[in-house]
């Protein structure tokens, strides 16, 4: 058989399941560490709840994610996990789904991996949206997520601090309200109000153009050029706020 004709034939069976994402549907990509507990707490032992290393090696994989032949608009990150916002009119991979989950997974673990010195990884989903509101709704859920793990972790990591055994501090916070948890943690003189935003709300990083100075080799004489490059935001905004930022963004890059 030639080998033109053998690979037809098998072809089929490597894309017969190929999903592809629709036309006109915004793509989302969500992007999350596997085992990262044990791996954080057990294998390196990060400071608990929260450890700027850490935190900059997600964001560091955040933009290299945003750096590596995709167009994604935005990029959030909180704890062990990443979302990125494709531009409305990504066509890369025919916009298939087993493309896109397999080499966003594989380029965050080579280089979460790199940055830390040993073996970790995550996988990948990719969500559709079929309107912006939609969009924002998704980036708002994050956003919240990010508050709520926050309050439970202080709380969590305080108790064990304290004492408590892994079960006892589970119980201890399981159920009861936000405002109950705020005031567990203002008993062990802990404000949570006062915690820097980015343990609290994620982090976000977008592209932003930056006026800088250039030189034109031409006419010898120094110029002001624009750039595209990547910002990252440690105070992003809260609630409505934050729904008119991804907006905002989302809007931007389509105008």
């Amino acid at each position: 058989m030639k080998f033109d004709d053998l690979d037809s034939k098998m072809r089929v069976y490597e894309t017969a399941n190929d999903v592809c994402v629709l036309p006109e549907m915004y793509m989302v990509a969500r992007i999350d560490g596997r085992s990262f507990t044990k791996l954080t707490k057990d294998v390196h032992q990060f400071q608990a709840p929260f450890d700027e290393r850490f935190r900059d090696y997600m964001v560091e994989t955040v933009k290299h994610l945003m750096n590596c032949g995709f167009n994604i608009i935005y990029g959030f990150t909180e704890s062990d996990e990443i979302s990125l916002l494709f531009d409305f009119n990504e066509t890369t991979f025919s916009r298939k789904h087993r493309k896109y989950n397999s080499v966003l997974a594989g380029e965050a673990s080579a280089k979460f991996s790199t940055l830390l010195g040993s073996v970790a990884s995550f996988d990948c989903r990719i969500c559709e949206l079929p309107n912006k509101n939609l969009v924002v709704d998704y980036f708002r859920w994050r956003n919240e997520d990010a508050h709520r793990n926050a309050l439970n972790a202080h709380c969590y990591w305080r108790l064990r601090q304290d004492g408590f055994t892994k079960g006892q501090a589970t119980k201890r916070i399981e159920g009861i309200s936000n405002a109950d948890k705020n005031e567990l943690l203002f008993s062990y003189g802990i404000n949570f109000n006062e915690l820097p935003n980015w343990q609290k709300r994620g982090i976000g990083v977008y592209w932003k153009d930056i006026e800088k100075e250039g030189f034109n080799p031409k006419t010898k004489e120094k110029v002001i050029v624009t750039r595209r490059q990547l910002s990252t935001d440690f105070e992003l905004p809260m609630r409505d706020e934050y729904n008119d930022f991804i907006l905002e963004i989302i809007n931007q890059n389509e105008g």
